[in-house]
């Protein structure tokens, strides 16, 4: 589906498999590994990528890192640890959208033309599935608004109720 001049696609899959200029690891704040997607990227990329993410300092919730792809066939990792869900009293909404706000902004400020996002928070972090997804392509919609070097955004999700929620949420987006 277009938005503006942002092609936007909701796929069923395997992150790491997707060549695209970056990816995005939902990560944890140490960005050194962990399980779900984070874990399969660290796997996939290989040791090299963690000796990278050793050199940044982790992050914090919201905030977004970039390194280099090494063994994945993306060129780039965008790492952002989004929120634990803790009812929705703790700012949870708001990290969540800066996660992908900050995500596309470094993809952009980094000339990628493609970028693929994992459902960030929505695994263990146990964020509510449809609200994330009205989070997210909120965040892409109002990302697409501006003029940038990023024109491909695929959301890869690891279920097919997962693809339906992100494709439902799409359709409502751009209407």
């Amino acid at each position: 589906m277009q938005l503006n001049s942002l092609q936007v696609e909701v796929i069923l899959g395997d992150i790491t498999t997707l060549e695209v200029d970056v990816i995005v690891n939902a990560a944890n704040t140490s960005l050194l590994g962990g399980g779900g997607v984070d874990g399969a990227i660290h796997r996939a990329a290989g040791s090299d990528l963690l000796q990278e993410c050793r050199t940044l300092g982790g992050a914090r919730t919201g905030q977004a890192k970039i390194t280099g792809g090494y063994n994945l066939p993306a060129k780039h990792v965008i790492h952002t640890p989004g929120p634990i869900w803790r009812g929705g009293r703790s700012g949870e909404n708001a990290l969540l959208a800066a996660s992908w706000r900050n995500s596309l902004h470094l993809a952009a400020e980094n000339n990628c033309h493609s970028i693929a996002f994992p459902s960030i928070s929505t695994g263990v972090f146990r964020f509510p599935i449809a609200e994330a997804a009205q989070i997210a392509l909120g965040e892409i919609k109002e990302f697409a608004a501006s003029p940038s070097a990023l024109k491909s955004v695929i959301i890869c999700c690891f279920s097919s109720k997962d693809q339906q929620v992100y494709q439902h949420a799409l359709k409502a987006i751009a209407n």
